[in-house]
């Protein structure tokens, strides 16, 4: 099919995902219409607030609402126009009081300045995505509890450096994750709750507001400005300490980095020749039809490499955030802060949807636990028989001449001490404090009364 029509380049959207899947479907509350609708919506919000505080008439605040949600304004003329102030607030403000009759024009952007605007937008519209980011990550927790209690007692290969260790259980393993989720979750929750609104004037000292409404009303009208568009009330003006935009980089990153590791243990745990965790439905391959792609994890992944680029960003452009407007420093927020939530969207939707349908193959893990035929156990052996005894053993044991509970039987110790299940520790209390949190009636074993440790040299009772 021909694409070689010709087109005019300013009606066409640049990004439409074809180079991000991670976050196609995803990503509408980051969309350009979705930042035009927040910028009139913080508009209109300052004028709600001046009528609010009895500064501006009733009657005229009524008709600036009137008149502006009766037309729809296009966010590619905004575009085009933004090129000459730099920002899109300045065309906004221009096309906003075209629309608007008088005198009620009057009070469309007074007092604000660019930044007070764009500023309350973009977290406005972060705190929409957000929203939607803490609903997938609360499912994706909810799952990954799901999957530790049914495989609290799955004894499994612990790898360290990749290579074999000692026992572990499918169900700590996915109790770790939980407990990384749920740390980014809570504290993505906590930035969510203070995203402040941005109300200064010129330079951030309110001026503008004091000399339109007295001191005492421009006092007052930051929060209620704040109260109308549901964030909270700034403490003072943040135009060069950017704070709340930091902050919330690195409670995004931090849940795309959980997302992540989730991610990455499916990617190197579905592995052909390991083959203990899958997807459920896998993606196809263009050339190999046998293929199940583990598809989700590495789109997950793909965002979990990219945010921590993206966070760092935002730390460059808070420490050049000079004087009482940054002159670049502040533009480069812009599409980074939006890339973040992005990926941030995808990453947890595709989560949601990761943990949701993940299997486990519970042969492949036994077949993996049982490779070393017993050398898993090394550990245990050197702390229970000492270190030359284990090491004896262990030779024996590679040299191919029985195996770990035969070895040991035939030297009269215990052969219990060949079994993985009784060398996981406090496994089972670490999942069982893990899936408390979310559900109270979990009983969590005291860690203060472990299971009794093998003595070598007891005998069984027949």
């Amino acid at each position: 099919m021909s694409t070689d029509s010709p087109r005019d380049p300013t009606s066409v959207s640049f990004e439409s995902g074809l180079l991000s899947p991670v976050s196609v479907g995803h990503d509408a509350a980051v969309s350009d219409a979705a930042v035009l609708d927040a910028l009139v919506e913080v508009e209109l919000a300052l004028v709600r607030a001046y009528g609010c505080l009895g500064v501006a008439p009733a009657a005229e605040v009524g008709v600036v609402v009137e008149a502006v949600e009766a037309h729809a304004l296009d966010p590619i003329a905004i575009a085009r126009d933004a090129v000459a102030g730099g920002n899109p607030a300045i065309p906004l403000a221009a096309a906003l009081r075209d629309i608007v009759p008088q005198p009620a024009r009057r009070w469309v952007h007074r007092g604000a300045t660019s930044q007070d605007v764009l500023d309350s937008a973009l977290v406005l519209v972060s705190s929409r995505a957000v929203d939607a980011v803490l609903a997938d990550l609360d499912a994706a927790g909810a799952s990954l509890a799901r999957l530790a209690s049914g495989h609290r007692d799955e004894v499994a290969v612990a790898r360290t450096l990749t290579q074999h260790a000692v026992p572990t259980t499918i169900g700590l393993r996915f109790a770790n994750r939980l407990r990384a989720l749920r740390r980014a979750t809570e504290r993505l929750t906590v930035v969510r709750a203070e995203l402040p609104a941005q109300l200064g004037g010129a330079a951030g000292t309110l001026a503008s507001f004091v000399e339109l409404a007295g001191a005492e009303a421009a006092a007052d009208l930051p929060r209620a400005f704040a109260a109308e568009l549901g964030l909270a009330a700034p403490e003072a003006p943040w135009h060069t300490s950017r704070w709340p935009v930091t902050e919330l980089g690195d409670a995004l990153v931090q849940a795309i980095d959980a997302l992540g590791a989730l991610a990455a243990d499916v990617t190197t745990l579905g592995r052909t020749e390991i083959g203990e965790l899958s997807e459920g439905i896998g993606g196809g391959s263009s050339a190999m039809p046998q293929k199940r792609n583990p598809a989700r994890s590495v789109l997950i992944r793909s965002a979990a490499i990219r945010a921590p680029q993206l966070g760092a960003t935002l730390h460059g452009a808070a420490a050049l955030a000079v004087d009482e407007r940054p002159d670049g420093a502040w533009h480069a927020e812009w599409p980074t802060l939006r890339d973040l939530l992005r990926l941030a969207l995808g990453a947890a939707a595709n989560g949601r949807l990761l943990a949701a349908g993940l299997s486990v193959d519970a042969e492949a893990v036994a077949r993996n636990l049982a490779l070393t035929r017993g050398a898993i156990l090394a550990e245990r052996l050197a702390l229970a028989l000492g270190a030359d005894a284990a090491t004896e053993l262990l030779d024996a044991l590679a040299s191919g001449s029985g195996g770990l509970a035969a070895l040991l039987d035939a030297r009269g110790l215990d052969p219990a001490l060949a079994d993985p299940s009784a060398y996981t520790g406090l496994a089972a209390h670490l999942v069982d404090a893990a899936r408390s949190v979310d559900d109270p009636a979990t009983p969590v074993p005291d860690p203060h009364d472990p299971l009794e440790p093998l003595d070598p040299n007891r005998s069984e009772p027949a």
